[in-house]
């Protein structure tokens, strides 16, 4: 049962026993608030009896005094056992989404935009903790409830309790054939709301090139669109829900009209009693109660199925998984025969091998969408390949850890990633236990120091949001702070020196060179200046090995290579 409750409600199995527990809690706490009908039941057949002597008046007095303590009692536990258990819930999911995309391999991100995601963590885990603090216990609490009361009911006279239930079945039919269309309302309003969260995410990040072409009119003008989109479709859902819950409810109120009709035509003809009449008027009118709000939670409960949905996409996702003990012999990275795919279904690699020693820097060349960047992707694992294996030092690293593995890695893009913090926090990232003084070691060799001297607050002034208060060339320089930081044995840079300009350029190389002694690195060159330096030059042309050798073995030899040499060289005559 925990099992099932894990899988259909995306739930920790602390989460799903806590479930329980406050569906128990809520059918105590409704059973609870029956037992004042039963007492003042006997209260009116005593009064109808000649009326209430004074011991009876102790008995009926400590009798409301007992239900009031049992009725606070019960309801602290279901407070408890609802609200404050599905908040602590409710941060675990979200943890465990985190977690989990942690995990995932990258190619997973390939088809999901992150407005989707952030709303899966953020909006979907928001619908569910609604849903367990408010629909899903007390959903169970009424039904069960009323279960029991229902039984007990026929004890006493069936027919009386016919008349009162037979409303029940025919509600709850009415809402569970509609979960289907409630489902698809709410699917719609979910696509919705990522469009328009996709939409306004994209206009932030884009609005310096929207400025710069003049299109924000026509942007907004789209983006008021899905707005609308997005308000109708809510509309529509509510309104698609309003229409069966206020057919059930509808339904339910006719309950208490077949036991007055009932039980008048019963009591005229002698079968039953006024007392018992009068009971099954008091129960019918406090058991439709709590069903009133059963069935607008049913309507609830059925609508998450979206939401459950999307969070199940992303916890069943296959982890990359691995030992966390490494049993490499140096850091040579070997690629035998390695193919990979998006997936979209596009070939990328088809038959890739080539050697990266230790001690030798490696550059991989070759034309746009030739596979370069994949490549360095796949050394890191932040992918796994489709056929043929990755070594480092012998080791398989499909058989390792991700995190274990990217240990042994430093890593330079060319999109560089800062965060809203200081300086000397984003270096270091690059090794989190690095005191100050390592930090601004490493700051020093990658250059940063010259721009973080005028800035008012030196290495501790803040830079703004991914790095905006600095130019490209100073956030791609804490880049290479970082990896200066970490001192990994393997260093994949990807055109590492792309946004300096010639100074700075020259300066962050000979720091460069420094950093990759004895080191194996996997350069992705776009320029050919960084090319001649290397020990081995790797062309990639259609997703395979074109060309590799020596970068002079490749101008006498290879066709590719020097063409491409060639290209920029006359490029770098250019002349406006």
């Amino acid at each position: 049962m925990i099992k099932t409750l894990q899988r259909r409600f995306a739930l920790s199995r602390q989460g799903a026993i806590d479930l329980i527990k406050g569906c128990a809690a809520c059918v105590a706490q409704d059973i609870s608030f029956m037992i004042p009908v039963g007492l003042l039941y006997y209260f009116v057949i005593d009064m109808m009896n000649g009326g209430v002597s004074g011991s009876r008046i102790v008995f009926y007095a400590a009798g409301a005094l007992v239900c009031l303590v049992l009725i606070f009692i019960v309801t602290w536990f279901q407070y408890n056992a609802t609200y404050l258990a599905t908040y602590v819930e409710s941060g675990v999911r979200r943890i465990s989404l985190a977690e989990q995309l942690r995990k995932i391999p990258l190619s997973f991100f390939g088809k999901k935009d992150l407005a989707d995601l952030t709303n899966s963590i953020m909006g979907d885990c928001a619908t569910l903790e609604t849903a367990f603090s408010h629909y899903v216990p007390a959903l169970a609490g009424s039904l069960i409830s009323t279960t029991l009361i229902s039984i007990c009911l026929f004890a006493y006279d069936w027919r009386m309790a016919l008349a009162a239930v037979w409303v029940l079945p025919v509600a709850f039919v009415i809402t569970f054939f509609s979960a289907r269309i409630q489902e698809y309302f709410n699917r719609k309003s979910v696509e919705a709301n990522v469009a328009l969260e996709s939409g306004v995410q994209e206009c932030i990040e884009s609005l310096q090139d929207l400025k710069a072409n003049n299109a924000e009119t026509d942007y907004v003008k789209g983006l008021d669109k899905k707005i609308d989109y997005a308000e109708k479709r809510h509309i529509i859902t509510e309104l698609g829900t309003a229409l069966f819950v206020v057919s059930s409810t509808l339904i339910l109120k006719f309950g208490i009209a077949t036991v007055a009709l009932t039980g008048s035509s019963l009591l005229i003809r002698g079968e039953i009693d006024i007392p018992l009449f009068f009971m099954f008027l008091l129960v019918a009118s406090r058991l439709y109660a709590p069903l009133e709000g059963a069935l607008q939670n049913l309507a609830a409960i059925i609508s998450t199925r979206t939401n459950i949905n999307r969070m199940n996409e992303i916890l069943e996702q296959p982890v990359q998984t691995g030992s966390s003990r490494l049993t490499n012999k140096g850091y040579d990275i070997v690629f035998d025969h390695v193919a990979f795919a998006y997936n979209t279904g596009e070939t990328v690699l088809k038959d890739v091998s080539f050697t990266a020693k230790q001690g030798q820097v490696t550059a991989l060349v070759g034309p746009s969408g030739g596979g370069k960047t994949t490549v360095s992707r796949l050394a890191a694992r932040f992918w796994d390949t489709e056929k043929g294996r990755i070594t480092v030092g012998g080791m398989d690293i499909s058989e390792i850890e991700p995190e274990t593995l990217l240990s042994l890695y430093s890593i330079v893009f060319q999109d560089v990633t800062l965060f809203n913090n200081t300086i000397m926090e984003n270096i270091r990232i690059g090794r989190k236990d690095a005191t100050d003084e390592e930090v601004i070691a490493a700051a020093r060799l990658a250059n940063c120091e010259e721009f973080a001297a005028k800035l008012p607050d030196g290495y501790h002034s803040m830079i703004g949001e991914n790095g905006c208060e600095l130019s490209g060339g100073e956030r791609q320089r804490i880049s290479i702070a970082r990896a200066f930081l970490k001192n990994a044995p393997i260093i994949l840079l990807d055109e590492a020196t792309a946004s300096l300009d010639v100074e700075n350029e020259t300066l962050i190389q000979t720091a460069l060179s420094r950093l990759i002694r004895d080191k194996t690195v996997l350069v992705i060159a776009h320029r050919m200046r960084t090319v001649s330096g290397a020990d081995k030059v790797v062309v990639l042309s259609g997703g395979t090995v074109a060309e590799q050798g020596a970068p002079e073995e490749l101008m006498e030899r290879g066709k590719i290579y020097p063409h491409m040499v060639e290209l920029q060289a006359v490029s770098q005559k250019w002349e406006l």
